[in-house]
């Protein structure tokens, strides 16, 4: 808007140095840009759907019978937050250095940020386009979110998952008592990502589903082999292997009968208490001598 008085004989819009209007005749071949008022007391244009391009300094020219004067307005145009450039989601193995990308447009210039939405809650990364891990730990994995603010409109927000490769490592596998003639169910539950495969042996044979009366089902994270009808044969020690693309680990697991000594560390300590007995005894006789 552009306030004059009855003085003025001519009037005239700029945008910088371009001429938009000139009384009531346009110059610019802009559309967007039309005459919203020519009056005694008002000269004003409107520009419809404005963009960035159109930011700048505005200028009312008007002529007296005395001499020219000038009013100048600046244009300053707002734009809401929006991510034009993200990262894909990405795979990769443990101890890998990962770099995550985002980048952000707005006026004025948003502030982005990254999250890492993990069970325990959103934990604060960093406050940049660009977040680092080095040595990427499986707590890492998860989804990243960035969000990118200006206060102009609502934050835009866009997420990322990162999926990390680790070894399998068997987290419970537990020596399991059965009678004969009962059923015996021994338990192997691994983590690994991707998901192990698992394999059971009885010392160096594998074992097969659906042989010798056993069952072996693998589902996600734990694998068992059911015995249906225990016999003393299949009493002792079986291991079970769980392996995938990165490695592979195993554990030794015990299926015992009743009143069998099967505490792996109650026995080691008999062990360690008769070791020390030994060498009380021995030290005795060496000072006796």
């Amino acid at each position: 808007r552009c306030t004059v008085d009855d003085r003025v004989t001519r009037v005239a819009w700029l945008n910088r140095s371009t001429i938009l209007y000139a009384g009531n005749d346009k110059w610019s071949i802009d559309n967007r840009v039309v005459i919203l008022s020519n009056t005694k007391t008002q000269y004003s244009i409107k520009i419809h759907n404005v963009d960035v391009y159109d930011e700048g300094p505005y200028t009312c020219s008007v002529q007296t019978d005395n001499h020219p004067k000038t009013s100048r307005v600046h244009l300053i145009v707002q734009v809401p937050p929006q991510i034009v450039n993200i990262s894909s989601d990405i795979t990769v193995n443990e101890g890998s250095s990962v770099t995550l990308m985002c980048l952000a447009f707005g006026r004025p210039e948003p502030t982005v940020t990254w999250r890492h939405l993990s069970g325990k809650g959103q934990g604060f990364v960093s406050e940049d386009e660009y977040l680092e891990i080095t040595g990427i730990t499986r707590e890492q994995s998860g989804e990243y979110e960035c969000s990118a603010v200006n206060d102009v409109a609502v934050p835009d927000v866009r997420k990322v998952k990162v999926t990390v490769n680790y070894p399998p490592y068997i987290s419970n596998a537990k020596n399991t008592g059965a009678s004969v003639g009962q059923k015996g169910i021994l338990q192997c539950e691994a983590s690994a990502v991707p998901m192990a495969d698992f394999q059971w042996f009885k010392e160096d044979t594998r074992l097969a589903n659906g042989l010798d009366g056993v069952r072996i089902e693998s589902k996600g994270r734990l694998s068992t082999l059911t015995f249906f009808n225990v016999s003393e044969k299949d009493y002792g020690n079986y291991t079970c292997v769980a392996t995938n693309k990165l490695g592979n680990t195993n554990a030794s697991i015990i299926l015992y009968g009743p009143g069998a000594v099967h505490d792996g560390s109650n026995a080691a300590s008999r062990v360690a208490a008769g070791l020390c007995l030994w060498a009380t005894l021995l030290a005795r006789l060496l000072l006796d001598f």
